[in-house]
């Protein structure tokens, strides 16, 4: 498969926000506090590394086969920190928060890639990532709500 000089730039912006994501979850996970918001955000690195691995394959033009139709349900927390604001709850909310932003942008940046390829296998291919990438923004949301970070 041949990429379009479009779809080229595409990918690399795409690579660019992956890379940036495994940064922000591994630095992230060593700012971290609570041990499952830790494990939450070493988990969210892996699966980032898989979408840049992805996209690379897209790049040199193979298109990696996605798994159909196996959704992974969202983890579920136990609540560490009740309503008081302490300062491991603050940096842990900072830390949250910063990742879900930037969880909302990677979403929508997806969203416009896909209707700019032409092969519907990548299409495919980068919807599943797109996927991935909110129920990422779930298990953020999960885990803030069950801290009360979340309003």
């Amino acid at each position: 498969m041949q990429l379009t000089a479009k779809e080229s730039s595409l990918i690399k912006e795409l690579k660019g926000q992956e890379a940036l994501c495994i940064e922000r979850y591994t630095k992230a996970a060593g700012c971290a506090v609570d041990g499952q918001l830790k494990g939450l955000f070493t988990s969210l690195a892996d699966t980032e590394r898989q979408h840049l691995d992805t996209l690379s394959q897209i790049e040199t033009g193979a298109c990696p086969s996605m798994p159909a139709g196996k959704e992974t349900l969202p983890p579920t927390f136990t609540a560490v920190y009740g309503v008081a604001e302490t300062p491991d709850k603050k940096n842990d909310c900072y830390l949250c928060t910063d990742a879900l932003s930037g969880e909302k942008h990677v979403s929508g940046l997806y969203d416009t890639c896909i209707f700019e390829f032409r092969d519907d296998n990548v299409r495919t291919a980068l919807n599943h990532i797109q996927k991935e990438e909110q129920q990422h923004g779930k298990s953020i949301y999960n885990y803030m709500s069950a801290n009360a970070m979340y309003s």
